[in-house]
């Protein structure tokens, strides 16, 4: 009876970090951006045609919201950013297709 509960309970949690995963919600004051061709040395990101400063702390997201981390930013991929007070690049989401669908309707 115990095994079965503790496998219930592992089984929720792993469910749960999936379905959390699918279910992601980007900031509503992201902006779009495309990664740039060239790698740039920590803490610096190419977005848009601009190199910006990752800020202490900030976090690259992939499509499944798994922190990645600078130097696996793939080049070339659309990503939603937000920056902090100081203007640097505090979270970067690499985007799926149907969140790109999405804030393309939003535009």
């Amino acid at each position: 009876m115990r095994k079965r509960l503790v496998f219930a309970m592992m089984s929720g949690l792993l469910l749960a970090g999936v379905v959390h995963a699918q279910f992601r919600t980007l900031p509503p004051a992201a902006k779009r951006a495309t990664v740039g061709d060239r790698p740039h040395v920590l803490p610096y990101v190419e977005l848009g045609g601009k190199v910006l400063r990752l800020a202490p702390g900030g976090v690259i997201y992939d499509e499944n919201n798994r922190p990645l981390v600078h130097g696996a930013l793939p080049v070339g991929a659309n990503v939603a950013f937000t920056t902090d007070m100081h203007g640097d690049v505090a979270r970067i989401y690499i985007l799926t297709p149907q969140e790109q669908a999405q804030l393309d309707r939003r535009r």
